[in-house]
Order: structure tokens, then sequence, then C-alpha cells
């Protein structure tokens, strides 16, 4: 049974993958470069909590309404205590996404990730590092500022959240993002 809820969001992503690309036939005469874009986010952060976030994406349309593709993500992350110790780690880890357009500017996510943090367990006193998966539903608002480059917001919803493991403070996630076609 653990096997089979480890696979599930792998399987989820698969289901969605496969129902929104099933609505849509590819354009025809568009060069495959055209459908490839990149994009991704940058969180800076310095003060008593100093986080610096690279997260580049690269996807691709598979039609006009539906896009899939995969990210990296980097998070240096260290903070001060009151008593002068500071706790700094890496952050490090993958996604897969898939995107199916509502409107010009209107979209639905699925999106799984898996990270592989440092975390403070409680309960035996110790720090720990393991890769911590996360499965984000939700949608999001694009914002074109010229034919291949446009602005993001995404609200996702982590259906996997751990309160104990997960970098994130609540199970809803807030994403602005960049990105840029050929």
């Amino acid at each position: 049974m653990s096997k089979l809820l480890k696979l599930l969001p792998f399987i989820l992503l698969l289901i969605t993958t496969k129902g929104f690309a099933q609505f849509d036939e590819p354009t025809e005469g568009s060069d495959w470069k055209d459908r490839v874009f990149v994009g991704g986010g940058l969180g800076l952060q310095f003060g008593t909590i100093t986080n610096i976030e690279v997260s580049p994406l690269v996807g691709y349309r598979v039609t006009d309404n539906f896009s899939a593709g995969l990210g990296i993500t980097y998070s240096y992350y260290k903070i001060e205590f009151n008593n002068g110790e500071e706790f700094e780690t890496n952050i490090y880890g993958g996604r897969l996404f898939a995107r199916r357009s509502l409107t010009d500017q209107f979209f639905l996510q699925a999106e799984y990730e898996s990270l592989n943090l440092e975390y403070f367990n409680p309960f035996d006193n110790t720090f720990q590092r393991e890769w911590v998966p996360g499965l984000f539903l939700g949608g999001g608002y694009f914002m074109p500022l010229s034919r291949n480059v446009g602005l993001s917001a995404i609200a996702l919803y982590n259906a996997l959240y751990d309160d104990l493991k997960s970098p994130y403070n609540s199970p809803l996630v807030i994403r602005f993002g960049f990105t840029a076609g050929f």
C-alpha cells in the first residue's frame, strides 16, 4: 500500500495530462520551437531569515490549450535566532506540471514536486534530510507582455502538505513567475 501512495501523485498527473490533452489537436503548421517556452521564478529575502531561491522551468505547448513541462528548484535558507545560533541549509529538487488554459489569461494547473530538504524532528530532537513530495492543484492568471513574453500569478493547494516537513508555511502556495517563448 505504501508504494501505491508514493506513486499516486505520478498517476494523478498522468491522468490529468491525458485527460487535458485529448480535447485539443495540435496547431497545424506550427514549428516545435514555437511550442517550447522557458520561465521560472526567483525569490530573495534578507534579514533574520535569508532565503535565495531559483526555480527555472521549461515547457511544451502540446495544443493551443494544454502544456506540460518540468522544472528544478534550488534554495539557500538561513535563519538567525535571538540566542546567536543559526540554522543554514540547502533545498533542491524538481517538479512536473500540466496546465490547461481556460481563456487566454486564466488556466488550471496540476504539479508534482519532490524536494530534498532538512527539517527539525521534534520527536527525537534531531535534524533530518529526506525527499518531501508535494501535489499542487490550482490555477492562475497569465498576463502577456508581448507575443512571446508574459508574467503569471498562480495559487496552488498542496494536497500532500506535511506540517512537520514542508518548506512552505501552509498548504496554499502563491507563486509569481516569468515566461518566454522562442
